[in-house]
């Protein structure tokens, strides 16, 4: 065991989750020779499969009681009521409550009590590489922040959870609940999933509403972005211009700022602003509460946009994205424009 982590050597941490981070937070731990109880629901699929993994697993409010540090890792939206109901009541003075977003705690959806330590650590990569970078005896660089340290030692412990998960093999950054959430929406919204799926469909559509064949627009515009996705991961901008064609080249310097130029960045600070002011949480959690009636239209008119018809049947012959099995991909015989 590292010595920051023996700032938790002795302490009992309730994981309340068991998805992708939770499962790799909890295994993560336990290897590192901490003390973890699993908090899920009784009877469902991640209670068996905790169990299953050799984990002590209790309800939630039973996990937290006796816990030294809570890690609330279930989706933002239900962690309020698990707060209220099964946190606040059980958790002893002077424990820790960990985030791995800071969501909640920054808009006010979770106020905690002044009697415990507030913390975030939050991985920059999902749970199966949280847990597949541990195995390696490698890490996933984190963010780590604190809200409230009631104990004096908050500090001390976000950096030793960190350690215990793997980040301080990688990197810690030391941040505030404020910029890692406001920063992590905008990410989100302007750039990872609503900039870059909108800007994939918009290219769709624009390319078969000029006649194209809408199999060879899915390869130029979803397909191959994955080869420039990798180079940016790998080596930004400097070695994506290293392995594109010139050709390529000249047409990003010309044609990019065509697409995503100044009012686009006006728009994108936009919706930071919306971010910044809490108009943007205010909206979603009443979406949530009002049962998500637009999130799940805008979720259908996304899986029935053409795109996925035809990407559908285009990956099922990408034999290298199913290595479970080895028939050989038919030919794939035209399809009719959507």
């Amino acid at each position: 065991m590292s010595t920051s982590s023996n700032t938790l050597a002795k302490s009992r941490i309730a994981v309340l989750g068991y998805g992708s981070q939770g499962r790799a937070h909890a295994l993560n731990l336990r290897d590192s020779g901490l003390d973890v109880v699993v908090g899920v629901r009784k009877g469902g699929p991640s209670w068996k499969r905790a169990r299953d993994e050799g984990f002590k697993v209790a309800e939630p409010a039973d996990a937290v009681r006796g816990a030294d540090l809570v890690a609330v890792l279930t989706p933002d939206m239900v962690q309020p009521k698990l707060y209220e109901q099964a946190i606040e009541p059980n958790l002893k003075p002077g424990a820790a409550l960990l985030f791995a977003h800071g969501f909640n705690v920054h808009f006010g959806q979770i106020k905690p009590r002044a009697d415990i330590d507030v913390v975030m650590v939050a991985p920059k990569g999902p749970g199966a590489l949280v847990r597949s970078e541990y195995e390696r005896s490698r890490g996933v660089p984190c963010l780590y922040a604190v809200a409230q340290d009631a104990s004096g030692h908050a500090e001390a412990r976000a950096n030793a959870y960190a350690d215990g998960i793997g980040g301080a093999r990688a990197m810690l950054i030391q941040t505030d609940f404020k910029e890692e959430t406001e920063t992590d929406l905008f990410g989100e919204q302007a750039v990872l999933c609503g900039g870059v799926s909108e800007l994939v469909t918009r290219g769709f559509e624009t390319l078969t509403e000029a006649g194209y064949q809408p199999e060879v627009a899915y390869y130029e515009v979803m397909h191959e972005l994955k080869l420039i996705v990798d180079l940016f991961y790998e080596g930004g901008l400097t070695k994506m211009l290293q392995y594109v064609s010139e050709t390529a080249q000249y047409g990003d310097f010309v044609s990019g700022p065509r697409v995503v130029d100044a009012a686009t960045k006006d728009r994108m600070k936009a919706v930071l602003a919306d971010i910044q002011d809490g108009s943007f949480a205010k909206n979603w959690t009443a979406e949530y509460k009002a049962g998500l009636p637009n999130y799940n239209r805008c979720k259908q008119a996304d899986l029935e946009h053409p795109i996925e018809t035809v990407g559908a049947a285009l990956r099922a012959r990408m034999a290298w994205l199913h290595p479970q099995t080895d028939k050989p991909a038919r030919a794939l015989r035209a399809m009719p424009p959507c």
